[in-house]
């Protein structure tokens, strides 16, 4: 039987807070003895307008369960607000959840400026900006979790939604960098790509489906990541529905060249199927492990 998930004197601030994905990690963040920072602009999935309300509901619910929660309602690209309101309110920052998002939804073909740059503000700019606010206070104590949410829309793309997982897939390459960097400072970095029943997901997936995919059975993954049990950084989860699985890179083994020689666009297409072969293929953990192909194929010919 593993020690219990708690988190006594642990500070957590979960952005977009005010319903669906963030409300449900906040209540479980609290319920474990978190206190909590419930941040939500209040506006609606595709970003327009604000509302105090949500994030004000979430705090009446925890604190009637005995928990304690602060609300914050700026927005998430005025990180460093939300991250000042919660050494303001409590001292200290150790778990920052990037949940908020929003969706506008066009093909490429439809796309206008103010669709593609209203997500990539509030999914990418915003958790960039709290994440860097709260960063320098982690790094200080020695100790801080970092949660991304990314998407299978950034993984393996899906029809209409080029700007949504432009910014997913964005942020899974931010959880790789910091999870480097954090590492000597016990900062540890993951993404999860969730698949919930929410405002944000209503209407696209099919009824009998959307009610068994409750956002609670979510964050179970995203308090245990924010805790001092976990271990793992620069992980990639998808979860949903009751299910949890490690997503990695593969990599064919590839086809060689001679460097000093040169080849052409007919070699290519020559080694095409020996290119994307999957046999034996290989799964770098790194970029350092991402070059053994090419240096092994640079040393071949140097000899």
């Amino acid at each position: 039987m593993s020690e219990p998930v708690r988190f006594e004197d642990k500070v957590v601030i979960v952005t977009g807070a005010g319903g669906g994905l963030g409300r449900a990690h906040a209540l479980l963040f609290a319920k474990h003895g978190a206190r909590v920072v419930v941040n939500d602009l209040g506006g609606s999935a595709r970003g327009e307008g604000a509302n105090a309300s949500a994030a004000d509901r979430v705090v009446a619910e925890i604190r009637e369960a005995g928990g304690t929660a602060i609300a914050n309602h700026d927005s998430v690209t005025d990180g460093d607000k939300i991250v000042q309101n919660a050494l303001d309110a409590f001292g200290r920052i150790d778990v920052v959840v990037n949940n908020a998002g929003i969706l506008r939804d066009k093909t490429f073909a439809k796309m206008d400026d103010a669709d593609w740059d209203l997500v990539y503000r509030v999914h990418v700019e915003g958790a960039y900006k709290v994440t860097h606010a709260a960063w320098p206070h982690m790094r200080e104590q020695n100790y801080g979790r970092v949660i991304f949410t990314a998407s299978t829309s950034g993984i393996y793309g899906n029809f209409g939604q080029s700007n949504y997982g432009m910014a997913k897939l964005g942020l899974y390459g931010l959880t790789r960098t910091l999870a480097l960097e954090g590492r000597k400072n016990n900062i540890l970095v993951n993404a999860i790509a969730p698949t919930g029943g929410t405002r944000m997901t209503e209407g696209l997936i099919p009824a009998a489906v959307f009610e068994m995919l409750k956002p609670e059975l979510i964050s179970p993954l995203v308090v245990f990541l924010g805790s001092e049990q976990c271990t793992e950084t620069s992980g990639l989860f998808e979860v949903g529905g009751g299910w949890i699985g490690k997503t990695r890179w593969e990599r064919s083994i590839g086809a060689g060249f001679d460097p000093r020689a040169g080849f052409s666009p007919e070699d290519v297409a020559a080694s095409w199927d020996k290119i994307g072969d999957f046999e034996g293929a290989s799964h770098p953990k790194d970029t350092a492990e991402a070059l053994n192909e090419m240096m092994a194929n640079l040393q071949r010919y140097a000899q």
